[in-house]
This record gives C-alpha cells, sequence and structure tokens, in this order.
C-alpha cells in the first residue's frame, strides 16, 4: 500500500518577508485577536498573518493545533482529498468528540474511566518492570522476599540473629 504525503509549503516573495521582519521588530506591531472556526481558541495575531491563514482555509481563520490536524487528515486520507475537505472531517470530528457538559453523576463517571483504565491494562500487560528490582511473574525462584509496604523487610531464616541477642544483653 502505498501512501502519498502532501504538505503546505509556502514560498514568500523576498519583499514580503522582509516586510513582515522589519514588522516585526518594529515596536508599533499592529496585533488583532481572531477566534478559530473550528475549535473557538483565540490568538493574537498581526493582521499579515491572518491574511495568509484565511486564503490556505477558504476564508475561514484555522488556529495552529486545527491546522496540524487538518494536515493530519490530508496525510491519513487513502485518497487524495482537498484542504476543504479535510477541515470539514475535522470539524465533525470535533463536533462529535465534544462534551455537552459535564456528566450528570461525577462519581459514575470516574467508575467508568477507572473500569476502561483497567481493562486496557489488563488486554495488553507488559512483560517488563520500570524498576529492575520490582517483582516479576516468575515465582518459581526462591528470592527475597518483599514487604506489602513501602519499606522492604528480609526474610532471614536463621533462628536467632545478631539483633536478638542484643536484645538479650540489655535485659
Amino acid at each position: 500500500m502505498s501512501a502519498s504525503v502532501m504538505s503546505d509549503a509556502v514560498m514568500l516573495p523576498a519583499t514580503e518577508s522582509q516586510s513582515v521582519t522589519a514588522n516585526l521588530s518594529s515596536p508599533a506591531t499592529e496585533v488583532e485577536f481572531a477566534e478559530c472556526d473550528c475549535c473557538g481558541l483565540t490568538e493574537e495575531c498581526t493582521p499579515a498573518y491572518m491574511e495568509r491563514i484565511r486564503e490556505r482555509y477558504q476564508g475561514k481563520w484555522i488556529c495552529g493545533l486545527c491546522g496540524e490536524a487538518v494536515k493530519d487528515e490530508i496525510v491519513r486520507s487513502e485518497r487524495l482529498i482537498s484542504t476543504e475537505e479535510a477541515m470539514m472531517r475535522h470539524m465533525t470530528f470535533r463536533r462529535a468528540s465534544r462534551s455537552p457538559g459535564p456528566p450528570p453523576n461525577p462519581a459514575v463517571h470516574l467508575i467508568t474511566a477507572m473500569r476502561q483504565i483497567l481493562r486496557r491494562s489488563l488486554d495488553s500487560p507488559r512483560s517488563l518492570r520500570s524498576m529492575p528490582c520490582s517483582p516479576t511473574k516468575n515465582t518459581d525462584t526462591i528470592g527475597i522476599s518483599r514487604s506489602e509496604s513501602c519499606i522492604p523487610t528480609l526474610t532471614l531464616s536463621v533462628e536467632s540473629s545478631p539483633y536478638d541477642e542484643l536484645e538479650e544483653t540489655k535485659e
């Protein structure tokens, strides 16, 4: 299966890039607020930047995150799709995944979330532990036993220990 990769490369003429640099270095750079037509995020942008983004996305203002998601939709598509179709797919996904408000019962929501996490962890158990000294599933070998607390204890098979002898001499 072959995949075609498209990227939105924007070539700026030398005069435009110089004017942008000149505007950014001047202290009186005009900045406006723009709200994303997809997610509602508000960003501070220069009018020239806003114009370039609106040209790219058919007159709509799309924030950087949604712009990356639109590019990802284009790349992930099995067939060649337009930027407008990728934007519509992303906006549809955003509307479908947006929560209308807080859950009616937060305790039930928490229990459901914990159940999902537990099921995922049971479906794909990890064979490697984060620490090499942590216990593994192989319990056939004899080793140092661990306590259930956060402070490990050693189980000694010796009947008397130097600590017991010290206790006897103190008495």
